[in-house]
């Protein structure tokens, strides 16, 4: 058997990053990723125990790169609390226009379609990003002088998953906008 490599590893996550990423978790089978990854399905399971195994490593690389992007967001944000909820959903709705058939938060379509499995460990992953990113907002709030930063992250993580669901339902992207506004008319109450 050949040795293991970091390498082919990658290969096999980036593989599966992007077919979950395009189809969905329970639509990708073991088969289409070794494929994409150009490897056999038996040099994947050398790699991977299971499907589940895999999807865990694709969500901790995911988060990896949602922490990224976080910190780039955080870097473009202004300090001050309109400017700070402004900047925040116009990089948002860059992201959905820049983005070919964009589908929102991959952490959150993962979650829906794993909603009869309550126990799944891709959901707690999925939690813990979304824990990490409210707590983020809250820290950027109180930075900017919001009043109970982290009721009113929570209010703001609402609007955005919400205009997020509500754009892919309509294809709309005006939902970032009311999002907005919505978000600014909250963090100026006291």
């Amino acid at each position: 058997m050949r040795r293991k490599t970091d390498q082919t590893r990658q290969r096999i996550v980036d593989a599966a990053y992007e077919l979950f990423w395009r189809s969905g978790f329970t639509r990708t089978n073991v088969d289409r990723i070794a494929a994409e990854a150009n490897l056999t399905k038996r040099t994947l399971y050398s790699y991977f125990r299971s499907k589940d195994d895999l999807l865990a490593a694709v969500l901790l690389r995911y988060g990896e790169l949602a922490a990224a992007r976080l910190q780039r967001i955080g870097e473009r944000t202004p300090d001050d609390q309109i400017g700070m909820i402004e900047s925040l959903f116009n990089q948002m709705a860059g992201w959905a226009g820049a983005t070919p058939r964009w589908s929102g938060s991959g952490f959150t379509r993962l979650v829906v379609e794993l909603a009869d499995l309550p126990g799944h460990p891709a959901r707690a992953i999925a939690r813990r990003h979304k824990t990490t990113t409210e707590a983020w907002l809250a820290g950027r709030l109180a930075k900017a002088r919001v009043g109970r930063p982290q009721e009113r992250a929570r209010d703001v993580m609402l609007l955005i998953e919400g205009s997020m669901a509500l754009m892919l339902i309509h294809g709309d992207r005006s939902y970032i906008d009311a999002a907005s506004r919505a978000a600014k008319q909250l963090i100026k109450q006291k």
